[in-house]
């Protein structure tokens, strides 16, 4: 795992504790360069963030909240959409403020430059890193990859079956793994679907002749698709009251690896109320140079080639 975690992770760790509540060891992350972790308490009219440290007054001025806000390149709202949450940063100084009281000068962007420096610009293509959802849109998912830096995954790599909403598999602050996809011109971007495992170890949860739950993705005239699990989907029989979005109960009639099919039966429907949980992932590794969801010998390939 590396040092650089996503916004949050810190926070609660004992070691930042020790260095935010005592004014010595404070002294000495500043020294050391050290990356601390405190949760912004208010955003000014200049947009400076206001935190405490253990009952020191701190500030990170305006331009030190975000890589981007010195050149313009990113906008404010990167600033004030941290209030009440926990931000990374470096002491840059301790000094004395206007109300004769210690005042520590932090920096969020430096902070972000040693992410950028030391573990970024180090990953490639295939990497597996932890992440941290932060953001969530119709088109994807913006996840926290380290000191707040944010990734993009575009919403048809989230699974193999697909999704209306990237709600329907994350909520905001959920601790996620992430494939780098591609690193372009400094903007990265990211997939989940290879680390949920290939058809087969999908198929292999379930059974010919058991009735189990799934999700109705879509409707068609000679049936429906439903979603067995994230990267697991069949096609069941026609079903008057079939409606996308809808659980079903199914009856598992056939499992067919060499055509990568699974034929189901609708045996009930009702409303689905969508609760995110934390996905099964199949893969432990820190690294795939290529990923292969078809069965040896089917019909058709279907795989992830990372470069």
């Amino acid at each position: 795992m590396s040092t650089f975690l996503p916004e949050g992770n810190l926070i609660d760790t004992e070691e930042n504790k020790l260095y935010i509540n005592n004014p010595e060891k404070l002294r000495e992350a500043m020294v050391r360069g050290k990356i601390l972790e405190a949760k912004v308490l208010v955003c000014d009219r200049e947009h400076n963030l206001h935190l405490n440290l253990g009952g020191i007054k701190a500030v990170i001025p305006r331009e030190e909240g975000a890589i981007g806000i010195k050149d313009g390149t990113v906008r404010d709202i990167a600033v004030i959409s941290r209030v009440n949450r926990p931000v990374c940063f470096v002491v840059t100084d301790i000094t004395v403020g206007a109300d004769g009281e210690p005042l520590a000068v932090l920096s969020r962007e430096k902070a972000q430059r040693m992410c950028f420096d030391n573990y970024i610009d180090t990953l490639i293509a295939g990497d597996i890193i932890d992440a941290k959802v932060s953001r969530l849109e119709t088109f994807g998912v913006f996840a926290d990859i380290g000191c707040g830096v944010a990734a993009l995954m575009p919403i048809d790599t989230i699974s193999v079956s697909r999704i209306e909403h990237p709600r329907e598999r994350f909520s905001v602050g959920m601790d996620i793994k992430a494939v780098i996809k591609s690193i372009e011109n400094g903007r990265i971007s990211l997939s989940h679907k290879e680390l949920l495992g290939t058809w087969e170890q999908n198929a292999e949860m379930f059974t010919q002749g058991e009735t189990v739950t799934g999700i109705i993705r879509s409707v068609e005239s000679y049936g429906a698709f439903v979603e067995l699990s994230p990267n697991l989907a069949g096609l069941a029989e026609p079903y008057p009251d079939a409606e996308e979005g809808m659980q079903a109960s199914v009856y598992i009639k056939s499992i067919i690896p060499k055509k990568m099919k699974v034929k189901l039966i609708i045996i009930d429907t009702f409303q689905n109320n969508y609760s995110t949980k934390a996905d099964k992932y199949f893969i432990n590794s820190s690294h795939i140079d290529k990923f292969t969801y078809s069965p040896e010998g089917s019909s058709r390939l279907v795989e992830t080639v990372f470069q």
